[in-house]
């Protein structure tokens, strides 16, 4: 086969220069079909396979291979002929081949009874559709490398797009994605689809059909939008959302984000989302952001309140003044404390009520077994019992990065009250804390230190 240059040389020789096939190619040497077949089109000629390829060893078994093949297809789906049992098959009839040279044979035959999928293009009125998904990612939050489960909304008119990352994928954090979009969208699409998720799918039916948890029916209901569940594998139905979780997380979280907390990595994401409006989709007239302008007045309203997105829980407590959620104890004021209390557990953080008050606020751990200790949560007990405060276990995690000053105080009032008053006046100074920052106090004691005292600290 000649090259496109040597075609062209033909064609100018035999056109231009008006020379004849035998003259061009004795000049340039090729063969007169060369050049005959230059002259006929200037499209050189794909290759073209005159009669099959020989199979001297697999050849012969062919017609078994299509049998079973054909067979394949009235078969129950997990009954089926497999690769390595056609070759099993023809072996036992005669076969002395290799079994890649099979599987070849099949996957070639495979490829061409297989149709290509084809889908319908979509077009949505402004403020009617939105999809939802979850995808993961990898991000440094605190100094450590982590997946985070980031959830992703995407209005289907203007293409916005709401990204938020979350420690796990729990129901909490689905219905607080939700709102958070809310709120970012200015408003509510009148359905969204989405996949068999956990968080809203207790169980899959028939066709259409399922069995939504009773907690995403009351979530709906808050908001009033319509749900739509897309068949399960088939990924396409909600094409948008799913093309955005490969593009958030190459456009928003490429180089790896390194952050401080979630917060910071989920302000990150909310700026990288507006940022995304100023962007032109292709084929589409408008920004993002102007589409959405469009859109904002079609969708539902915002209710007066948001739904609180956490699961609740009666909660016990136990001899240590603690509360357990999900294997991990909470602290609860020890002054405050009650058998019968309910906690929340919002994404983010854990609440503990005695009825509409709450007393204790933590942030959430996912780990598991773990003790989060509030000290202040001890102290009221430690005034009344000081000769357990150097072993009391809040105080000695808290006591770690306590500046030099604090443990230079108490060692003062120690030698001054020996008898337990100076751990509980030293205690009584920690309580500050609730109310004024550490470095005030410490300074305080400072400039109080350097003065002279007549009657002890």
């Amino acid at each position: 086969m000649i090259s496109v240059e040597d075609r062209e040389q033909i064609r100018r020789a035999y056109f231009s220069e008006e020379k004849s096939q035998r003259e061009i190619a004795r000049e340039l040497g090729h063969s007169r079909k060369t050049v005959r077949k230059a002259i006929e089109s200037a499209e050189p000629e794909g290759y073209r396979l005159r009669r099959p390829r020989p199979a001297p060893v697999l050849g012969p078994y062919k017609v078994r291979i299509d049998e079973l093949l054909e067979e394949n297809e009235r078969l129950p789906r997990k009954q089926r002929y497999t690769g390595h049992r056609v070759y099993r098959d023809i072996q036992g009839r005669g076969y002395s081949g290799a079994e890649s040279t099979v599987r070849g044979y099949i996957a070639r035959r495979r490829r061409e009874k297989k149709k290509p999928q084809v889908y319908i293009p979509l077009e949505f009125d402004p403020g009617t559709d939105a999809q939802v998904d979850w995808g993961e990612a990898i991000a440094i939050v605190g100094g450590e490398r982590v997946t985070v489960q980031v959830f992703l909304m995407r209005l289907c008119y203007s293409r916005k797009l709401f990204v938020r990352a979350y420690p796990r994928q729990k129901q909490e954090a689905f219905f607080d994605g939700h709102v958070a979009a809310f709120h970012h969208f200015e408003g509510i699409p009148r359905c969204i689809a989405y996949d068999n998720l956990k968080a809203a799918v207790l169980r899959v039916l028939e066709g259409r059909n399922r069995q939504e948890q009773d907690r995403f029916v009351v979530f709906r209901s808050h908001y009033l939008f319509d749900s739509r569940f897309c068949t399960p594998g088939q990924g396409h139905e909600k094409g948008r959302v799913e093309d955005g979780v490969g593009f958030s997380r190459r456009n928003f979280m490429v180089p790896i984000p390194r952050v401080a907390s979630f917060e910071k990595l989920n302000e990150h994401l909310l700026s990288c989302c507006r940022a995304d409006d100023q962007r032109r989709v292709d084929r589409q007239k408008m920004t993002i952001g102007e589409a959405w302008e469009v859109e904002k007045p079609h969708l539902l309203p915002l209710p007066e309140r948001d739904f609180d997105c956490c699961v609740t829980r009666a909660v016990s407590l136990n001899p240590y003044s603690q509360v357990e959620f999900e294997t991990n104890r909470y602290s609860v004021p020890s002054d405050e404390a009650s058998r019968n209390l309910v906690l929340k557990a919002y994404p983010f953080r854990i609440d503990v009520l005695y009825g509409n008050d709450v007393i204790a606020s933590h942030p959430r751990c996912y780990d598991r077994k773990q003790d989060i200790l509030d000290p202040f949560h001890y102290l009221p007990l430690l005034e009344q019992r000081p000769g357990a405060f150097d072993h009391a276990k809040p105080i000695r995690g808290w006591r770690e990065g306590w500046p030099p000053v604090y443990e230079e105080l108490l060692a003062r009032l120690r030698a001054q009250w020996p008898d337990g008053r100076g751990v509980r006046e030293f205690i009584r100074i920690l309580r500050l804390h609730r109310d004024h920052a550490d470095d005030l106090l410490s300074r305080t004691y400072k400039t109080k230190r350097s003065r002279p005292q007549e009657h002890g600290v």
